[in-house]
């Protein structure tokens, strides 16, 4: 086995790719073409990485070689470094969807690109680019287009999942092609918050933050199906302090999409519910911005964690997920 590894290693180099592991990524999500894992994260055009052991890691060529015209239009001040993408397969290609901001606004955009496959080697290879799918506005809308995930009923209906601070997070029902929204985003429900029945916004906000964005720390939305439930887990506190981040993950559940979800106790997690599965210990100060995926037979945990031994660097992590008797997920335990 060694010895496949190093000719692999002599390969890639030949072709100057080297493999990597420890990666530094932010905001990732995975998905699995043939026997290839492809990794999309924050980064210049969407950062990619591939890998065929989810261990050592190449990085690919980004998804947009030049800035979508677009979205520069769209967002003020935005310059092309893309956030927290997701991807999926659907109606027999890829869909990535992307966040554009600025950082402690809400002046946002999600969008989306399609792909035939992801394997860049293939003649079908090319991102399409299908521009905006949603935006939010300063002063006019209460939510933030960022932090999307795509998650589809059991009756073919596509909904995506987003948001960070502001009100918390939201789901909006899209048109079954997943390029529009279906329903009006005047009242969009929210499915997640940690404002509770007697919140009092905080008075003071978050790095220069506006003051109802700075007190609800919450975001990345992500939805995953398990026998009968659909798992919300959710990021809170905060992210993107290197080693004074105090990220954390948390989670609830429901039997349908639109929820509600409920943590262990039945608390609404609109209402902030939501049990902790996983947070930051001595050697990981925040863990968080999770996707979760069944793999040959195998439930993932995938999220970046800000390495307390390397100046805060946020890296790679993916931990096996176990349920207990109740159908609740855990982290399992490795020696």
């Amino acid at each position: 086995m060694k010895q496949i590894i190093t000719l692999l290693a002599i390969i890639l180099v030949l072709s100057g790719k080297v493999l990597a592991q420890n990666i530094v990524v932010h905001d990732p999500v995975m998905i699995k073409e043939n026997d290839t894992y492809y990794l999309f994260c924050t980064g210049w055009g969407v950062s990619v990485w591939s890998s065929t052991d989810m261990v050592n890691w190449t990085e690919e060529k980004p998804v947009f070689k030049d800035t979508p015209k677009w979205a520069l239009e769209a967002v003020e001040g935005f310059k092309g470094h893309i956030w927290a993408p997701d991807i999926a397969f659907l109606n027999d290609q890829y869909y990535l969807y992307y966040s554009v901001s600025s950082f402690g606004k809400n002046t946002s955009c999600i969008g989306l690109a399609t792909n035939k496959t992801l394997d860049p080697n293939d003649p079908d290879f090319e991102w399409i680019d299908h521009g905006k799918v949603i935006q939010s506005f300063p002063g006019k809308t209460n939510w933030n287009a960022i932090d999307p995930n795509l998650i589809v009923d059991k009756d073919g209906t596509p909904y995506m999942s987003f948001g960070s601070f502001w009100d918390g997070l939201k789901l909006v029902k899209l048109t079954p092609d997943a390029k529009t929204v279906a329903e009006n985003l005047n009242d969009i429900p929210t499915i997640a918050s940690r404002k509770s029945s007697s919140y009092e916004p905080n008075p003071t906000s978050v790095d220069d933050n506006p003051v109802d964005a700075g007190a609800n720390a919450i975001e990345a939305p992500f939805i995953f199906k398990k026998g009968d439930y659909y798992y919300l887990f959710a990021s809170i506190d905060y992210c993107c302090k290197g080693v004074e981040s105090t990220y954390k993950m948390i989670v609830g559940r429901s039997k349908e999409i639109p929820g509600p979800y409920l943590d262990k106790e039945g608390k609404d997690m609109a209402t902030g519910g939501g049990n902790i599965i996983l947070q930051g210990n001595k050697n990981w100060h925040g863990v968080g911005h999770n996707s979760a995926y069944t793999f040959n037979g195998k439930d993932y945990l995938v999220y970046h964690a800000y390495d307390a031994n390397d100046n805060g660097a946020p890296k790679l992590q993916i931990k096996e997920l176990e349920w207990d008797s109740n159908d609740w997920p855990a982290v399992k335990e490795t020696n």
